[in-house]
């Protein structure tokens, strides 16, 4: 993990062995991946007594509290923001687009994935300037891909550095050799670790949703 991580994982250490928070109540807290989350804090010992526990118990509750009342204070701000953005047609196209193609299970995390260089293109525009986080990208690609000439497309296209782009082989690409893969420029996918511009975006989609 990269050094400017470490102050996170020192930050999941002590949630996990003070505040005894489960897996999923740091990854709320942090909003980070689950699978970074896990490396972190999975031989961690906890400690077991009932007056720990207790107190344990207790601040955790507190941290959720706390978290709910942000998240929430994030959606009463998306649903103040709607009306100007809505003004420019090009949001709108964004919200369904979302609605549609993207990642709605995890409300710590915003992820669109597409193989439509167009579609792509207007996720990650406002993506970029509705969050302070900085997106990551994977693509994946296909076994008679040119992963060099994908990456420096993307990379063009979308005005980020190629070398952001990780790349993800399609799992099936092995048994598809010689066979045309229909996504000529392979399925990129735009991903956020933001808590609140979910919950933003979450009120965006409901109040769209609401006026058809």
């Amino acid at each position: 993990m990269a050094r400017r991580y470490d102050h996170l994982r020192e930050k999941a250490i002590e949630l996990r062995t003070q505040y005894n928070m489960t897996l999923e109540e740091i990854i709320e807290r942090l909003a980070l991946p689950k699978t970074t989350i896990y490396y972190w804090i999975k031989d961690l010992p906890i400690p077991r007594t009932e007056k720990q526990t207790a107190a344990q118990r207790q601040r955790a509750d507190q941290v959720r509290i706390k978290h709910a009342k942000l998240r929430d204070a994030a959606y009463q701000e998306g649903v103040a923001q709607a009306p100007e953005l809505l003004k420019d047609p090009t949001f709108r196209d964004f919200v369904v687009l979302y609605m549609a193609e993207g990642y709605k299970r995890d409300r710590n995390t915003a992820s669109f994935v597409n193989s439509d260089p167009q579609l792509v293109r207007i996720a990650h525009r406002w993506m970029c300037k509705l969050t302070v986080k900085s997106p990551s990208y994977n693509l994946q690609y296909h076994v008679d891909h040119d992963t060099d000439e994908l990456r420096a497309f993307w990379g063009n296209y979308l005005n980020i550095k190629p070398t952001s782009i990780k790349l993800i082989r399609k799992s099936n690409s092995g048994q598809l050799a010689g066979r045309q893969f229909r996504s000529v420029h392979g399925l990129l996918t735009i991903l956020v670790f933001d808590t609140y511009f979910r919950a933003r975006l979450q009120a965006w989609m409901d109040i769209v949703k609401s006026q058809w």
